[in-house]
């Protein structure tokens, strides 16, 4: 009988979750819209590898709701340009907050 009410509690709780939506923690975002940002993050550092200009390891990526911050040092000005332009022309990017210094 423990096992029956366990099993059926486990099922109203998964209808219910597919029914409201999943939600995480970064500000109720939904779990699909979390995968979109992870994919553009993902997105966003594969260019900065394959582009000679901009050193991948220096400049981290955020992503909230299509929304990317870039952070960390570059070695000019055109390398921190470089990295918005790549951030900026990503698909489904909403917006670029560049915060990224660059060391003299």
């Amino acid at each position: 009988m423990k096992h029956l009410r366990a099993i059926a509690f486990a099922t109203l709780t998964g209808i219910t979750l597919l029914s409201v939506g999943c939600a995480v923690v970064r500000d109720q975002q939904t779990a699909g819209a979390y995968v979109d940002d992870a994919a553009i993050t993902t997105s966003i550092k594969a260019r900065f590898v394959e582009d000679k200009t901009v050193a991948a390891t220096a400049i981290s990526v955020e992503t909230l709701n299509g929304n990317v911050q870039l952070s960390g040092f570059a070695k000019s000005s055109a390398e921190r340009s470089q990295a918005e332009a790549i951030a900026r022309n990503v698909k489904h990017v909403k917006s670029v907050r560049n915060d990224v210094v660059v060391r003299p």
